[in-house]
């Protein structure tokens, strides 16, 4: 007559002493009614020179081309990335006059973990010149800052780690 294994038992287990539990981190209190919580901007600018402005901010900065916008085959606008920043160029069609400035009273800040002296070393070697920097502000950030080819002030800041 056949006989039944016994099926083999695995070694009691030990029970592991219950997690401790960390507090939740304290969470503001948020405004009634509730605020605006953006999670990115991206900005659009108006060029005089598309494919010079493209060039410059792909080429000099780093920035890299994500997407482009064409009208009959003319190239109208593209839209540019580094990391999760996204910035829009639109060729100007010469409405409000071929002599308006650009750039006036705004400036574009871009934050970045990366080593800001060696971005700043790779724009110069790219052919941009630096306005300022880098160096640290009376504020306390390090930064560095320069004028695109329209005249849009960009500033460079280096986060603290």
């Amino acid at each position: 007559m056949a006989t039944k294994k016994k099926a083999k038992r695995s070694p009691a287990r030990r029970k592991r002493p219950a997690a401790r539990k960390r507090p939740a981190p304290k969470r503001h209190a948020r405004h009634r009614p509730e605020t605006f919580r953006a999670r990115g901007v991206t900005v659009s600018l108006t060029v005089n020179d598309l494919p010079r402005s493209t060039a410059w901010y792909t080429n000099t900065l780093g920035f890299a081309q994500a997407s482009k916008w064409e009208d009959g085959g003319v190239l109208q606008g593209v839209e540019l990335k580094a990391g999760t920043t996204r910035v829009i160029l639109n060729q100007d069609d010469w409405a409000k006059g071929r002599d308006r400035q650009k750039g006036l009273g705004m400036s574009l800040y871009f934050s970045t973990a990366q080593n800001l002296d060696h971005l700043a070393e790779r724009i110069r070697t790219n052919g941009g010149t630096l306005d300022r920097g880098p160096e640290r502000t009376s504020w306390g950030s390090y930064s560095f800052s320069l004028t695109d080819p329209d005249g849009f002030k960009l500033t460079f800041t280096q986060l603290e780690r």
